[in-house]
Parts: C-alpha cells; sequence; structure tokens
C-alpha cells in the first residue's frame, strides 16, 4: 500500500498516519525525517542536502527526490510507505509520478483530510493548553500565529494537489472533522473499497492476457503445424530431384525419345485426321445426294406404276385384235385349198 495524506497543517495527518503504519505494516515516510538521515548516512545526496542546509537554504526537489528514492528501495519499504510532507506542489507531484514509473510503482491513493481553518486553530490553542498543563513546551511555530502562515502557504502551494490527484483518479477525501477514530474508520472504508477494485482489475487483467496466451498459443500451434507440413513435403521433393539427377544417362535418353515418339505419332495422327476431314466431307455430301436422289425416285414411283397400269389395257387390247386377223384369214385359205383339191 503506498499512500500520500494531505490536508492544512493541525488536520490530524500524523495521528492517522501511524495508525496506518500498524494497520498495513508499510513504513511512515517524513521528509524532515529522510533529509536529516541521508545528512547522518552521509550518502552522496544526504551530502548535498547538508551543505544547502548549512547555508539555510530550501532543499531543491531534485535533492529530495533523491533522497526518496534511495529510501523506498529499502527493505522495510517493500510492502509499501506513507509520503508526509511531501509532495508540497504540483512539480514535485510530477518529479515523483515520473520516480515511481521508473520504479514500476504507483500510488494506491491519496487520502485528504478536509477540515474548517477556524476549527484548526481552536484545535492548536486547545492542544497547546494541554501541553503547558502537562509541563510540556510546545514547539515554537505550535501557535495560532504560526497556524494562519502555514495555512496561507498551504492554500497556495499545496491544495493545487487536491485537483492533480483528482484528475488522476487518485484522491479519496475523508471529512477530517470527525473523532479521531471515526476519521480512522472512513480512511480503512474506502482503503478497502480501493484495494477491492485493484484486486478486480487485476484479476481481469490476468484473464485477458490468460487469452491472448491462448490465442498466440492457438496461432503459434497452426504455424508450427504449416512448418512440420512444409518441411515433409521439402524433403521429398528433394528426394524427386536427388533420383531424376541420379537417374543413368540411358535412362533419360530412352525417356526423351519415347517423348519425342510419342510427339511424332501425335503429329502424324493430326496430320492423318487433316488429310481424312476433307473426304470425309465429300463423302457426308454425296451421302447426303444419294439420300436426295432416293428420296426423289420414291416419290416419282408411284407416278410410274399408275402410267404403266394405263398402258397395259391397251396393249392387250392390241394384241387380241392381231390375233382375231390371224383367226379370220386362216379359214380363207383352208377353203381355197379345199376347193382346189375338189375340182
Amino acid at each position: 500500500m503506498r499512500l500520500i495524506l494531505l490536508g492544512p497543517p493541525g488536520a490530524g495527518k500524523g495521528t492517522q498516519a501511524a495508525r496506518l503504519v500498524e494497520q498495513y505494516g508499510i513504513v511512515q515516510l517524513s521528509t524532515g525525517d529522510m533529509l536529516r538521515a541521508a545528512v547522518a548516512a552521509g550518502t552522496p545526496v544526504g551530502l548535498k542536502a547538508k551543505d544547502i542546509m548549512a547555508s539555510g537554504g530550501l532543499v531543491p526537489d531534485e535533492v529530495v527526490i533523491g533522497i526518496i528514492s534511495d529510501r523506498i528501495e529499502q527493505d522495510d519499504a517493500a510492502n509499501g510507505f506513507i509520503l508526509d510532507g511531501f509532495p508540497r506542489t504540483v512539480p514535485q507531484a510530477e518529479a515523483l509520478d515520473a520516480l515511481l514509473k521508473d520504479k514500476k510503482l504507483s500510488l494506491d491513493a491519496v487520502v485528504e483530510l478536509r477540515v474548517n481553518e477556524s476549527a484548526l486553530l481552536a484545535r492548536v490553542e486547545t492542544r497547546v493548553a494541554e501541553m503547558r498543563a502537562r509541563g510540556e513546551e510546545p514547539r515554537a511555530d505550535d501557535n495560532a500565529e504560526a497556524l494562519a502562515k502555514r495555512l496561507s502557504a498551504y492554500r497556495a502551494q499545496t491544495e493545487p494537489l487536491v485537483e492533480y490527484y483528482s484528475e488522476k483518479r487518485k484522491l479519496l477525501t475523508v471529512d477530517g472533522m470527525m473523532t479521531i477514530d471515526e476519521v480512522t474508520r472512513e480512511i480503512g472504508r474506502v482503503l478497502a473499497a480501493v484495494a477491492q477494485a485493484d484486486q478486480k482489475k487485476a484479476v481481469k487483467t490476468a484473464t485477458a492476457k490468460k487469452r491472448a496466451t491462448k490465442k498466440a498459443g492457438g496461432k503459434s500451434s497452426k504455424a508450427k503445424a504449416s512448418k512440420a507440413t512444409s518441411s515433409k513435403a521439402a524433403p521429398s521433393k528433394a528426394k524427386a530431384a536427388k533420383s531424376s539427377a541420379k537417374a543413368p544417362a540411358g535412362k533419360k535418353a530412352s525417356s526423351k525419345k519415347a517423348v519425342s515418339k510419342k510427339a511424332s505419332t501425335k503429329s502424324a495422327s493430326a496430320k492423318k485426321a487433316a488429310a481424312k476431314a476433307p473426304k470425309a466431307k465429300a463423302a457426308g455430301k454425296k451421302a447426303k445426294s444419294g439420300v436426295k436422289a432416293s428420296a426423289k425416285k420414291a416419290a416419282k414411283a408411284p407416278q410410274k406404276a399408275g402410267k404403266k397400269a394405263a398402258k397395259a389395257p391397251s396393249k392387250a387390247a392390241k394384241s387380241v385384235g392381231k390375233v382375231t386377223k390371224k383367226a379370220g384369214k386362216k379359214p380363207a385359205k383352208k377353203a381355197k385349198s379345199v376347193t382346189k383339191k375338189r375340182s
């Protein structure tokens, strides 16, 4: 769980941060504490900060970002952290986003404790009075006058972060005017909702990845199958090429002769067919003319038969007449011969 607590001075950020550290097992990273620890450790970034702080200047953002970068890489920050006092400006927030992106990390939420400024002044006065009653000396800046200045600086520099993180959908607003326990419960509730949403998102992403992997696997298996078939076909083609290459010269020549023989027989048969074609056409024409002639003869046959039948009676009559004439002449001749004999 990586969190930022936002809110004006006196809103109760320190109190709620301590409870969140205990609840989630994370560390609270205060900018002041980190600067002092870096200076004490003598790190390169700490030495830079030391020189600037010694001269009374403000530590630049890049130095603070460098200190945070070193700190969140330590083992106790592996489960998460709460940033206290940083970022204070939008440029610092942008630098923090870039740092986390480089480390492949992200913020889970930015919790804003919204409070009434007039109520804050009353709280400070009450706290100072309680500390003095216990015999404790309050801090120099823990008074109404100092608080008014700090509130003015907060409005000018830090309050724009509310809009910045709201646009990034990281902002969770909690009513800081409730009791401490109520604020703690409300922070726990909103963080639980965020964790649930993140879990659903993670499941959805994992499912989408599985589907994508499945599809990719199916495509790769198809590609492998096609590759295998092509690789199987390739050796067979190679074998065929080798066998043709290994074949004896005589066989190749005979195969060439056979091919040329076939080609010549084909061309000869083609020539014969071409030569027969006109004859066949002529025969066809003759056959057609013969069929026409026979048809004409068949049509004329009845007419000829009728003419012959008409001529037949006249011929018969002529022959009968000739016979009669002959018969009439013969008796006369006989009679003449008889008379001659008698005389």
